[in-house]
């Protein structure tokens, strides 16, 4: 079994946005159903905390990329839903130009997927 891989937390925060936003795209949702559902994204790769999740949450909402309500659910605690606002769905769209555009660099960067290591150096070989 191949242990899990440690994505650094400077990439995890540039792909949070996008990767909220996309999920509310699909439907509302709240906190914690939002976490399960980047786990399972990221086939348990990511694993985010609810530190991290809820105050990027409230600033989307500051941002009115997204709104909440609560919510009653029979026999469970109230709960917060949010849903993506129009303008969420506009900023959506230009961070997916933007990652587009990022993945495909790395995509035509990456084209030759012999590892480094067995590639001889330029001007030493």
């Amino acid at each position: 079994m191949v242990g899990l891989v440690k994505v650094a937390k400077d990439l995890v925060a540039a792909s949070a946005t996008p990767m909220v936003l996309g999920i509310l795209a699909e439907g509302e949702s709240y906190g914690y159903a939002i976490l399960r559902r980047i786990n399972e994204l990221s086939a348990g790769e990511l694993d985010w905390t609810e530190g991290l999740l809820y105050p990027l949450l409230h600033r989307l909402e500051r941002l009115a990329y997204v709104e909440a309500n609560w919510q009653s659910v029979a026999g469970e605690r109230k709960r917060k839903y949010y849903r993506i606002t129009d303008r969420g769905l506009a900023e959506l769209a230009e961070q997916r130009r933007q990652w587009d555009t990022v993945v495909g660099a790395l995509k035509e960067i990456w084209h030759d997927r012999t590892p480094l290591t067995a590639r001889p150096l330029e001007g030493l070989a």
